[in-house]
């Protein structure tokens, strides 16, 4: 992996003071964005349910929302590079609130489709930032000491897991709003939390202050180049794998719940929140466990089991079965995700972040994006397991690959950290 400079060390002792404040605020932000996507996560594929909208048309509307953030990462990574983050992620926030606000409006079919593609709901996007989460990890990975890195991104995704639980919990809300609101307006008015989380955020990020990007010596320029380039290429082409895998499942999963076992929301969520909560639980343990078994080995073991439960799961007797399932598989598979991230980060120098994550962001979404449809067209032929069986393949394929790629990271951590 591309070696760090030396002069890394006193540029992050440089950055320290503000960034760590940066830090605490882009985390703030992270936790009040979660609960609205937690919510969602639950409830917003059973809003459409309600609406009746058939499994092929959610898993439509799922992919072409995913897809519109992929075009859109890809442009704002790079260009936070240059043009600094701040104003990139109140830009976010802004089109949040207001694609939530025409949410809350009304439940005809074209609103719900523009607010979607506009506000991304239901993707379950753990707190981040939707098509504008490259900028903020790039910005995050700027904030802190490298060594500190694993640690504050592992709390940063703990945070927004456990953000979401919170917000599947109130994802149960429709349940005792019944006998007041029709079905409908019930779901809607879980809008008004998405719309409180995205203010919060707003005045957050107001608070928080750009910070300038080194400027890597001439010299190295190319040859740095070149090698992160190579880096980036192989990420990308397994991170496709990864993103299969994750959207034939992600998105739909209430869904499945609700079409399997016959369960609302006032059942399913908090089996979704105690999934959500043992996932934040998880990504705060991995810490410790890789600080005795390695990182990536214990990020592969993780991910080796999520996918035996998630191969397991359809075929579970009674629900019960299938949530104790679920919930483990969430906190074998999800708890990863912060430590893969700053691995993914430390492969190239601070002013090729935001690129790195933008690309990182598009190998994942793109091929994420199919599996909604997928899954969809599969459950309206009455294949309820078939995802869950193909989605398993092609995690096993990506860890497969993970850990050839990143195999000498437990060897000389060190390694894989570019200059900051």
């Amino acid at each position: 992996m591309p070696k760090s400079p030396p002069h890394e060390r006193a540029n992050d002792h440089r950055k320290h003071g503000q960034g760590s404040r940066n830090a605490r605020f882009l985390i703030g932000a992270r936790a009040a964005r979660s609960v609205g996507q937690g919510l969602l996560a639950v409830d917003f594929a059973l809003y459409l349910k309600t609406l009746r909208w058939p499994a092929t048309e959610i898993g439509a509307l799922f992919m072409g929302g995913l897809l519109l953030s992929s075009l859109v990462a890809a442009f704002m990574g790079p260009l936070s590079d240059r043009l600094g983050r701040r104003r990139f992620l109140l830009g976010y926030e802004i089109s949040q609130m207001l694609a939530s606000l025409l949410a809350l409006s009304s439940s005809h079919p074209a609103v719900i489709v523009t607010a979607t593609l506009v506000g991304g709901f239901g993707h379950g996007l753990n707190g981040g930032a939707g098509p504008f989460a490259p900028v903020e990890l790039a910005w995050l990975s700027h904030s802190v000491p490298t060594r500190n890195r694993p640690r504050i991104y592992s709390i940063n995704m703990a945070t927004g897991f456990a953000g979401m639980g919170l917000g599947a919990l109130l994802a149960a809300l429709p349940h005792f709003f019944k006998h007041l609101l029709s079905p409908a307006a019930a779901f809607r008015a879980l809008f008004l939390f998405v719309i409180a989380g995205s203010v919060t955020c707003i005045v957050l990020i107001w608070m928080t202050v750009d910070m300038p990007q080194e400027q890597p010596a001439t010299g190295e320029t190319k040859t740095l180049d070149r090698t992160e380039n190579r880096f980036l290429l192989r990420l990308m082409s397994i991170n496709a794998l990864n993103g299969i895998g994750i959207g034939l499942i992600g998105p739909l999963m209430a869904y499945w719940f609700a079409v399997r076992y016959g369960k609302g929301p006032y059942e399913i969520a908090p089996v979704m929140a105690s999934g959500l909560f043992l996932t934040a639980l998880s990504s705060l343990l991995l810490q410790r466990i890789a600080r005795r078994h390695g990182v990536v080995r214990s990020v592969v073991a993780m991910r080796v089991a999520g996918a035996v439960l998630l191969f397991i799961m359809p075929f579970a007797p009674t629900f019960s079965v299938a949530t104790a399932l679920y919930v483990l598989r969430s906190a074998m598979n999800r708890g990863t995700a912060g430590a893969r991230q700053a691995i993914n980060m430390g492969i190239v120098r601070a002013h090729r972040r935001g690129l790195a994550a933008s690309l990182n962001n598009i190998s994942l979404q793109i091929p994420r994006a199919i599996g909604p449809v997928l899954t969809g067209v599969l459950f309206s032929a009455g294949a309820l397991a078939a995802p869950f069986v193909i989605g398993a393949s092609f995690q096993l394929l990506y860890v497969f690959f993970y850990q050839r790629m990143f195999r000498d990271y437990d060897r000389d951590p060190g390694e894989g950290e570019a200059t900051a």
